[in-house]
């Protein structure tokens, strides 16, 4: 079922996402070695690095102005038609949390900024008087398939557009009987308790001196969620781009990764085209691709045909979606594509093509599934670990859009998406997925493998030992980065039913290191909290409007504060610290030691100098501007490392 149905809404507005830039460069991480100017905002003349484009973000994500902009139904004359011009959810928003702090996006590591997760957020349906008639809880979730959507414009982050899928839990109803829509959705709902919703982010301003700095578009869509189903992906029809995987983020078939859901009895494709059509600028109307069709491949060999038939299933005239300025914000990208009942078994047995018939800058778009139509992905992709944990991660197989039962998963670790690096001290990068063995895989050429059960799914197990301190600073004498992240990508065990790659289809894995404090029992502040706290007030400038996280009598006189903030579940918006990444054993640590009415200071450690980090960066013209150290910087020191074909650094 999920988002991608007859029964769904549409929304569009403005996101806020405002992300702290300290922490993206790994160097940043050695207390011994940090610096004031690195809280300071990237400029004219700041070389060499600082705190990037908004060191003093806090992490709020929020949604702006978002409002329901069409709905459509299931009715007595079509399989999906538009609900009544006088349903007044058409006057209704998309809103967040009226009751408590906006969400967070949260990165999982310095050197994996690609799975940028949202927690915290509250989804409400409000009427216009703004009350709320609809109000769910938002499963964090990361991004995926990010990529350089607008076709110019801007660059870096600027010209990037990504997704997010997940579902809504605890859902709590008003009084929604005026609207027939939401009363059919409130009635689909009921049996998982659960709604499906999914949108796309794009155009963000990263101008600083402008007011919307920070905030960019969203197009979305809320539909039910059948019980069972994924939470973060369609059981459906997977359209693969075709990238290299030194630069995933510009598809060679202009056209990026996307799904579909067949529904065989009303004979319609719902195509989900959000995330996949280029942009003429950021956050602007789609490029001109030419009228786009849907078609169905066969590959089968004729004397007609000898490199198979292609058949059109349906079009997607250029004028519909050129045309109408307002085409995108109404749909989010998703298309209800009718087809001749006849063609229901080469639907059902071949790959979907979607192309274009006007090249952009000289290339065709097309993507298509993959010949055999097989596809296999974790659901939750993104994980954090404990030393002792066993994650169960649970991984589904599907062959043209139904579940692929028996089949052989293989999984390898794959660290080719990272990205390590250290700005301040290039002779001194933190390392990635290493030791391998900390998360089940004794060596880098190690495979594990699962087989699905008749509905698709398979769990990979994965125990968790201690990797130790791999990212600490100076051979180890410095405070560094905690844990290790790693990357574990998922395939078919028959070679043939591994198709196109998806560069971003991996789970990534923040693994912390064992913690204990020097004395069991009995936390103090220069033995075993100092340097922890001393990171996030380096890291997390705007901390410091409220208090030094530094400072032994600051922290103590914010005691109370600081143990209702550090003791709030991770899924709080109000948690402590906003990035996820405080290890529980670190957690409960700091706990113990808030909980006594006067926090022991413990033995000072001996006065010493700062150590003088060695900068190894190239003088910069007196009128450079440092590039701006957001996804696409991160995306540029990736681990040049393909575990899938053999390939070292």
């Amino acid at each position: 079922m999920s988002y991608l149905n007859a029964l769904r809404l549409h929304f569009a507005g403005s996101f806020q996402a405002n992300v702290s830039t300290v922490n993206n460069d790994p160097g940043h991480f050695d207390n011994a070695g940090f610096e004031p100017a690195y809280q300071q905002m990237q400029g004219i003349n700041m070389f060499p690095a600082n705190g990037w484009f908004n060191p003093q973000g806090d992490a709020t994500w929020r949604l702006l102005g978002c409002a329901i902009t069409a709905a459509w139904m299931p009715t007595a004359s079509a399989p999906s038609a538009p609900a009544p011009a006088d349903d007044p959810v058409l006057g209704y928003s998309i809103a967040d949390s009226d009751a408590h702090a906006p969400a967070k996006l949260v990165d999982l590591d310095s050197e994996q900024q690609m799975v940028s997760e949202i927690w915290g957020l509250e989804v409400r349906i409000a009427d216009a008087a703004g009350n709320t008639l609809l109000r769910g809880q938002f499963e964090p979730a990361a991004f995926i398939d990010i990529w350089n959507r607008a076709t110019a414009g801007g660059g870096g982050d600027m010209t990037m557009g990504a997704m997010y899928q997940s579902v809504l839990t605890s859902l709590e109803w008003g009084d929604v009987s005026a609207s027939p829509f939401l009363l059919a959705l409130q009635a689909a709902s009921a049996a998982s308790g659960l709604l499906s919703i999914k949108f796309n982010v794009d155009g963000i301003n990263m101008n600083y001196d402008a007011p919307d700095f920070m905030c960019g578009r969203i197009a979305g869509t809320i539909g039910p969620a059948a019980p069972g189903e994924p939470h973060h992906c369609v059981v459906g029809r997977q359209f693969m781009a075709t990238v290299s995987p030194q630069n995933p983020v510009t598809p060679q078939s202009v056209l990026n990764f996307c799904a579909a859901v067949v529904d065989a009895t009303a004979s319609i494709v719902y195509l989900d085209l959000g995330n996949a059509l280029p942009t003429t600028i950021p956050g602007g109307p789609p490029a001109d691709l030419g009228d786009l069709a849907l078609s169905v491949y066969d590959p089968i060999a004729t004397p007609a045909n000898p490199a198979g038939a292609t058949t059109q299933l349906a079009t997607i005239a250029a004028a519909t979606y050129l045309g109408d300025p307002d085409w995108y914000a109404c749909t989010a990208g998703v298309v209800a594509l009718p087809f001749d009942p006849s063609l229901a078994t080469q639907v059902a047995a071949f790959p979907l093509v979607v192309s274009g018939s006007a090249p952009v800058q000289g290339v065709q778009a097309v993507v298509s599934e993959a010949p055999t139509g097989a596809f296999v992905r974790a659901d939750t992709f993104v994980w954090r670990a404990s030393p002792g944990d066993t994650l169960q991660i649970p991984v589904l197989a599907t062959r043209f859009g139904q579940p692929l039962a028996g089949a052989g998963l293989v999984f390898a670790a794959d660290a080719s998406q990272l990205q390590p690096s250290n700005a301040i001290d290039p002779q001194d990068v933190p390392p990635v997925a290493t030791p391998l063995s900390a998360i089940g895989f004794p060596t880098a050429t190690t495979t594990l493998s699962a087989t699905t059960g008749s509905d698709g799914w398979a769990t990979l197990t994965l125990p968790m030992t201690d990797p130790g301190t791999p990212r600490w600073f100076n051979g180890g004498a410095d405070y560094g980065i905690d844990g290790q992240v790693y990357g574990v990508r998922p395939a078919f065990a028959n070679t043939q039913d591994n198709g196109p790659l998806n560069p971003w289809n991996f789970v990534s894995i923040l693994l912390w290191s064992g913690f204990a404090p020097k004395t069991p029992g009995a936390p103090t502040w220069f033995d075993d909290l100092q340097p922890i706290f001393q990171q996030y007030a380096n890291l997390y400038p705007v901390m410091n409007r409220f208090l030094d996280l530094g400072d032994y009598a600051s922290v103590v006189a914010n005691r109370r504060l600081l143990l209702l903030a550090f003791g709030l579940d991770a899924g709080n918006p109000n948690v402590m610290p906003v990035t996820r990444d405080l290890s529980p054993a670190k957690r409960q640590a700091i706990l113990q030691w808030l909980q006594q009415p006067s926090p022991p200071q413990g033995t000072p450690p001996p006065a010493a100098k700062a150590r003088q980090m060695a900068k190894k960066t190239a003088a910069a013209p007196p009128s450079a501007v440092m590039p701006k150290g957001g996804k696409t910087a991160a995306l540029a020191r990736r681990v040049v490392l393909q575990s899938r074909t053999g390939e070292t650094p």
